[in-house]
């Protein structure tokens, strides 16, 4: 009887780990023809009225045109790192801030373990790298506290739908799906240097927060340091290293390794020229190309003036210089070899809008161009950053992951030609 009252104990506390491990990996999702490339270029802190006939952006109204238009389609909350997570992984993971990662910190207690959000305002500490599984941050149609300080507050979404926080949440990402069914994947950083990812928390591609200014001879007056140094690449662009396995890199596959530059013989011009590029790629230009801006760089990179939703507070030479940026990248990516093989996708999307207060939306731009199939096609179906994730997912033939299993989510099967 001892015996199998163990035995049932053992059975049941199986089927309760089964359940737990895959309470938010569910199945395949339909709707994406099967992909061998998809690039996604991930553009920043601008929303969908601040883009579509903007005068200083004619790349993009025109690839807006003829490329396939999402013009219902939502960033989940803020901010940048927040938005990155949830595209990725299909969750914040507990993260509500832009913190540098806790590099390598192996006893820390994660936002997911303890249900405690990572937040700008009041300043958490950095990120203790995401693993494990448990409880995300919740995200309230209106945000009053983290972006805001109280009324009319910062939109969520569409300032209408909330989510609450989700309990079993699997502190994974695309990258690991990937490498599991046995393909590949790059974060490609514009603005990171040779040496690589490993503990950068700001760097010019040349310089970074890693660099011992005082070896550099003669000695200047003012001496030379960290604080001159723009932050062309930062980690909260890049959300493959906030997770611990990553870090740890025992998977040479799926390691800090596979985060590059945009230069060198292994970067994304370099993998472009010889048509070798990764099953996924998450392609990010540098913080003055991407529209994001530094309040450093001079007046051609500089911050927006206003941030109210309105093209009229926009910094017309940010705009310009990403737009011209967008197209290199794009005719880059259309005159390698790579593209003209098989069946491939290039996704444009921003990460959020521009932190205007309420009743303006998280409404941001989405665009989809394949090598296969229609142009020209506009959806007005409501998706957001988890549309796109389960978009993925589907193209690679992964189970859904986190909010991509939710049911109000759906793939986005006229934007990629079903």
């Amino acid at each position: 009887m001892v015996r199998e009252l163990h035995r049932l104990a053992v059975s049941m506390l199986g089927a309760a780990l089964a359940t737990i491990a895959h309470a938010q990996q569910g199945p395949i999702p339909p709707g994406i023809p099967r992909l061998d490339h998809v690039l996604v270029i991930m553009m920043e802190n601008h929303g969908y009225s601040q883009m579509a006939g903007n005068p200083n952006a004619p790349f993009i109204n025109e690839y807006m045109r003829t490329a396939n238009l999402a013009t219902n389609y939502f960033a989940i909350a803020h901010p940048s790192l927040t938005n990155h997570l949830e595209i990725v992984g299909g969750s914040n993971f507990g993260v509500l801030s832009d913190n540098d990662p806790d590099w390598h910190n192996a006893g820390c207690r994660t936002n997911l373990s303890t249900g405690l959000a990572a937040t700008d305002r009041p300043a958490t500490a950095p990120i203790c790298p995401i693993a494990g599984a448990g409880t995300e941050a919740p995200m309230p149609a209106i945000d009053f506290t983290n972006q805001s300080a109280g009324p009319p507050g910062t939109v969520n979404f569409d300032g209408v739908h909330s989510m609450p926080a989700a309990t079993r949440i699997l502190g994974k990402t695309i990258a690991d799906q990937l490498v599991a069914s046995g393909r590949s994947w790059k974060s490609y950083e514009d603005g990171l240097p040779a040496t690589g990812a490993d503990r950068v928390n700001y760097a010019d591609g040349i310089y970074s927060n890693l660099t011992d200014f005082s070896t550099l001879t003669p000695p200047q007056t003012p001496p030379l340091s960290s604080s001159s140094i723009v932050a062309l690449y930062a980690p909260k662009h890049n959300p493959f290293v906030y997770f611990r396995n990553v870090q740890q890199g025992t998977d040479p596959n799926n390691s800090l390794k596979n985060s590059v530059g945009f230069d060198g013989l292994h970067g994304l011009y370099a993998d472009l020229r010889v048509g070798r590029l990764p099953n996924f790629a998450l392609i990010v230009p540098s913080q003055c190309n991407d529209q994001h801006g530094r309040e450093n760089a001079g007046p051609l990179c500089a911050f927006d003036p206003k941030d109210d939703g309105s093209q009229e507070g926009l910094n017309p030479a940010l705009i310009q210089r990403s737009d011209i940026t967008l197209r290199n990248l794009i005719d880059a990516i259309k005159g390698s070899t790579f593209w003209h093989k098989g069946r491939n996708a290039i996704v444009v999307v921003w990460d959020e809008n521009d932190y205007s207060n309420a009743p303006n939306t998280n409404q941001v731009v989405l665009i989809v161009d394949t090598s296969y199939g229609p142009r020209g096609v506009r959806s007005n179906v409501r998706y957001s950053h988890f549309s796109l994730l389960r978009s993925l997912e589907s193209a690679f033939r992964l189970p859904c992951l986190n909010h991509a299993c939710d049911e109000d989510v759906r793939s986005m099967s006229d934007l990629f030609g079903s």
